[in-house]
């Protein structure tokens, strides 16, 4: 298996990240619905599944950073033959995928209100103590963090989290599932076996 792109097939880098990038976000809904379904505010359980949740979401916009780089450097795959339509929506679907799996880690990081112990090894400080937060938005936006945490929590956890990761991620799926089994093309083999 190619380390790197082909124009058949994603190479065992692409691949690495793209399932590692489906995990994690797996594990980030896993640790924040088993906080809030199954543990009590302020108990050490409620605040383990907190930090797991945090790290999991930094440990998201570090593979979206390096699956941005590995995406530049590398030709992806060319499209199995459809309608223009089809290519669009292709097009217009990945897009939106990469634009929420920034957005949503950048907001969950901005909008919380805790240092993240990034796997209990080590603390990344809360957006609130860093001179990005007074530059941008004391100094420059004149918001308080309560001010700000209202805005930014309800994109990450009722617009992102609540509903539209679940669409997109339904809708990749689908559409992975509607190639192979329907339109009977390579599309999904690409992601897999590349056979």
């Amino acid at each position: 298996m190619s380390i790197k792109n082909t124009e058949l097939n994603y190479g065992c880098v692409a691949k690495w990240i793209h399932w590692t990038t489906a995990a994690l976000f797996l594990a980030a809904y896993m640790s924040v619905y088993y906080r809030q379904w199954f543990t009590e505010v302020k108990t050490p359980e409620n605040w383990n599944a907190l930090q797991l949740h945090l790290s999991f979401g930094v440990s998201i916009m570090v593979i979206v950073v390096l699956r941005i780089v590995w995406r530049v450097m590398n030709q992806s795959p060319k499209l199995e033959p459809g309608s223009k339509l089809e290519h669009l929506a292709a097009h217009l679907g990945h897009f939106v995928l990469y634009a929420v799996m920034i957005i949503a880690p950048v907001t969950g990081y901005i909008g919380t209100g805790v240092d993240t112990e990034l796997f209990f090894m080590f603390d990344i400080p809360k957006f609130e103590s860093t001179a990005m937060f007074q530059y941008i938005a004391s100094d420059g936006l004149g918001l308080t963090f309560a001010e700000l945490e209202e805005p930014v929590d309800f994109i990450h956890k009722e617009i992102l989290g609540a509903w539209l990761i679940w669409i997109l991620i339904a809708g990749h799926v689908g559409a992975a599932f509607f190639h192979h089994y329907v339109k009977k093309d390579r599309t999904l083999l690409k992601m897999t076996t590349s056979r």
